[in-house]
């Protein structure tokens, strides 16, 4: 198989003229902002720690940018774009760019978050630029959807890489830090500046990176019911979780009982427990079977 050419991703000019022949306008609404810069992607790809055996799934591929970086090393690269116009011409751009590995590309036109079924093989790594708004609903399905997928880095905006890859007791940590553990361990994995992009957006960027868990939690409580206490506990954060939790338990008392029950202190709050004490708390929900020590 030959190398890629030196020219083989997208910089600011291929980009713009792309555009310019599609009529495409990035939107706010989609949160669109393309990646101009082909040392940035090439970044993004040695970071995400892209192996020559890998299938890699990228959610909003939008002109290309870093469908052609993935390409160059990835053994094959399946695309997720709910873009009538950006699905339509993509497998052209990557026909022209890298005709030799044209083949080893597929797109699937559709919303990442409607997605369950991809074609085969089964990606073993989710490498994105994820749009701001819809960033962590949208990485925590694709995570719930496709438990082959081993490895994940994503950029998304910085104060969300932040919370994603928040400890207990930040003041940041919240429902993405708590879900996202619940499949993965997550860290920071590097800034990206705003110059990179067009449009330039007013916010910096961040790369999150997430090993899949080689053994998930183990809980008698289902994902759904420790989620649930989960949401419960930091829609109102800044009170104690026997009264955060009172809704959820049915009262205060009741909350109290399972958070005893489950070895955490009623007079905690939400922001300071791991996930697996949440899920602790949630098998001892007052209309659970009685877990069996």
């Amino acid at each position: 198989m030959s190398s890629p050419s030196p020219d083989s991703l997208l910089g600011p000019a291929d980009i713009r003229e792309l555009a310019a022949a599609l009529g495409v306008r990035p939107t706010k609404q989609r949160g669109q902002n393309f990646v101009i810069d082909a040392n940035t992607v090439r970044r993004i790809v040695r970071t995400a720690e892209v192996k020559p055996e890998d299938i890699v799934v990228e959610v909003g591929p939008g002109l290309g940018s870093l469908t052609l970086g993935l390409l160059e090393t990835a053994d094959r690269v399946t695309a997720v774009e709910i873009d009538d116009v950006l699905a339509g011409a993509l497998p052209a751009t990557i026909a022209a760019r890298m005709p030799d590995r044209a083949d080893r590309f597929q797109l699937v036109h559709s919303d990442a978050m409607q997605v369950t079924d991809l074609p085969a093989p089964l990606p073993t790594a989710l490498v994105a630029n994820l749009p701001y708004n819809v960033a962590v609903p949208v990485l925590l399905h694709m995570l719930d959807t496709f438990p082959s997928i081993e490895r994940t880095l994503v950029m998304v905006q910085a104060e969300v890489a932040d919370r994603l890859a928040a400890p207990p007791g930040s003041k940041v940590y919240g429902v993405p830090s708590v879900k996202a553990n619940w499949y993965a361990e997550v860290k920071r994995a590097g800034s990206i500046g705003r110059n990179v992009f067009w449009p330039a957006p007013n916010v910096d960027s961040g790369l999150v990176a997430l090993t899949r868990r080689s053994e998930p939690i183990r809980t008698t409580a289902s994902k759904r019911e420790v989620f649930a206490v989960v949401d419960a506990a930091f829609a109102q954060r800044r009170k104690t979780l026997r009264a955060a939790l009172a809704g959820w338990a049915g009262s205060a008392a009741a909350a109290e009982t399972a958070l005893v029950a489950a070895g955490v202190s009623p007079q905690a709050r939400g922001e300071s427990l791991t996930v697996e004490e949440f899920a602790r708390i949630a098998e001892h929900a007052a209309d659970k079977e009685p877990v069996q020590q």
